[in-house]
């Protein structure tokens, strides 16, 4: 597989954190049970990000100053970095990536603890909003996902929980 070639740098993400970049570089993130994996990407300009979310809506939460945290604060606030560095939010596609039910129904009460949709929901719900198209999904299930994200041309590369790969 071509794919699994770095190209230029790689970053690595950890949980609620996200990055910004030109082409040519790598970013990648591990251990996406519930959180997502969203990345957006300007093809023309070659300008993407990726952001490994933990929550739905900054709103919902009251230790809420860290923005790449949840998918609404995330999503505004990498859209807003790319299109500073010249992307055009016409051309922006997103993926995402996770949102598993990491946890089993708790106490025979569904719906506990299920973040993992609500993040999905959420991500979708915002891109509605915003007026772009997700191009590709890899989410829900009962397994972690790492996401490696190629700003040279889009693709990104998922790695599922057992050992299975996958280029979106």
């Amino acid at each position: 597989m071509a794919y699994t070639q770095v190209t230029g740098s790689l970053v690595k993400i950890g949980l609620a954190q996200f990055r910004v970049a030109k082409a040519p570089m790598t970013i990648m993130t591990r251990a996406l049970g519930s959180c997502l994996g969203v990345v957006l990407y300007d093809e023309t300009t070659k300008i993407g990000g990726l952001a490994h979310v933990m929550h739905p809506k900054r709103e919902l939460v009251k230790n809420n100053a860290n923005k790449a945290k949840f998918v609404d604060s995330a999503i505004t606030l990498m859209l807003s970095r790319m299109e500073k560095m010249g992307a055009r939010r016409e051309k922006i596609v997103a993926k995402i990536f996770g949102g598993a039910r990491m946890f089993k129904n708790v106490m025979g009460s569904p719906g506990v603890l299920q973040i993992g949709e609500k993040n999905v929901e959420s991500a979708r719900e915002k891109f509605a909003e915003l007026g772009i198209q997700v191009v590709a999904e890899d989410v829900g299930g009962d397994h972690g996902r790492t996401i490696s994200f190629n700003v040279s041309d889009g693709t990104v590369l998922l790695r599922g929980a057992y050992d299975n790969e996958r280029i979106y």
